[in-house]
């Protein structure tokens, strides 16, 4: 049997990026520069490495960005001024708030203070309620949204299709079930939301034409819980101990990608297949965002 096909998402976000560049321009000649606003608070060195990609993609696309880093200390008082601060600042079309934050300061109360048209993560309990209702003038979450386009752009059949969610996280899982399962020609999947309190796991995964996993866990998916020809998305990023790597460990997705690669259809790689367009999604909102303000 040979290897399954690979998503290969660096390509693919880069069309998009590469239409986003026209409508940019389209943009500036209505005298409009579309501008994001990073928050990042404290010294995670992952978070740190994803908003100097995001704050890359902006500079490649002429996005305005503006990061603004708070010491680990920072009170939620302090954190929700600042985004009370950007909601109000006009040059401002999206806010992000780079997650994880802080233990003392309530993640949900922050995504709720960022307005609903600059809430470009899809956060906001607007944003949410306008997705499981079908209510396309809302923002949706990057990373499912990034993954529906991998899928669209691969030609990969969602109307229909029998489609199996690891994990039901509110950044991936349950937004990616919402959009998927919607009366939409790029949607309309019947869709199994597996957990930890799921019974046979194996069972509701070798049924499936698709797999989308984010469970956090490194390498869960195994060559004998995929039926041949399925479509695997992996969405994972996990670091694992590997005393051959030259700093002990090494990233890995929630898939294991060799074997699986092996009976899949097709398959993202890791890295380079949802990462990339979880930033182009990104960049996706803050033009859209940018258009809406004017």
């Amino acid at each position: 049997m040979s290897a399954g096909i690979l998503i290969d998402g660096r390509t693919i976000s880069e069309q998009l990026l590469g239409e986003l560049q026209i409508e940019i321009r389209g943009l500036a000649g209505s005298g409009i520069q579309p501008g994001l606003a990073f928050v990042r608070v404290g010294e995670d060195p992952a978070s740190k490495v994803y908003v100097g990609r995001k704050e890359k993609a902006c500079a490649d696309l002429g996005i305005v960005s503006r990061t603004h880093v708070l010491p680990e200390s920072t009170s939620e008082t302090h954190l929700l001024r600042l985004i009370d601060e950007l909601n109000a600042d006009a040059s401002v079309h999206g806010i992000l708030v780079q997650a994880p934050l802080p233990p003392h300061i309530r993640s949900a109360v922050v995504y709720s203070s960022v307005v609903p048209g600059k809430d470009v993560d899809g956060f906001h309990p607007v944003n949410v309620g306008k997705l499981m209702l079908g209510d396309r003038t809302g923002f949706v979450p990057c990373t499912p949204a990034g993954i529906q386009e991998l899928l669209v752009r691969s030609d990969v059949r969602l109307s229909g299709a029998e489609v199996v969610i690891l994990g039901r996280g509110t950044i991936v899982g349950k937004p990616m079930a919402a959009l998927l399962c919607q009366k939409d020609r790029n949607a309309n999947a019947t869709i199994t939301l597996c957990h930890s309190g799921t019974r046979d796991i194996k069972a509701h995964c070798l049924r499936a034409d698709i797999i989308i996993a984010a469970m956090g866990v490194p390498e869960f998916l195994k060559a004998d819980m995929v039926r041949p020809g399925t479509v695997v998305i992996d969405v994972g990023v996990n670091r694992i101990n590997d005393p051959a790597a030259p700093k002990g460990t090494r990233l890995v997705g929630d898939v294991d990608f060799a074997a699986v690669r092996q009976v899949a259809g097709r398959i993202t790689p890791n890295p380079g297949g949802v990462g990339p367009m979880t930033i182009a999604m990104l960049m996706k909102n803050t033009v859209r965002a940018a258009a809406l303000s004017a």
